[in-house]
């Protein structure tokens, strides 16, 4: 997998206001702002952001992802 079908992936299951991805084809690391955060501990935003990936982790296409998940308003308080 490369960065941009990461992207692609998350994008098509969840609202994001931001949504950057990196990597190196195995290990990848996300920055994901999105309002459906909004109430939720980080546990379950990650369950979220999972959620969109499917099987990916399962058949190993994907390997390790790190994220940093955001409510608008603390990705604009982040920005500052």
């Amino acid at each position: 997998m490369q960065p941009d079908d990461i992207k692609r992936l998350i994008e098509t299951g969840l609202e994001c206001s931001y949504l950057k991805v990196d990597g190196d084809g195995r290990h990848f690391e996300a920055v994901v702002v999105s309002p459906e955060f909004e109430s939720k501990a980080t546990l379950a935003r990650h369950r979220l952001v999972y959620a969109t990936l499917g099987g990916h982790f399962a058949s190993e296409a994907l390997h390790a992802l790190s994220l940093k998940t955001f409510t608008p308003a603390q990705w604009r308080e982040q920005q500052s």
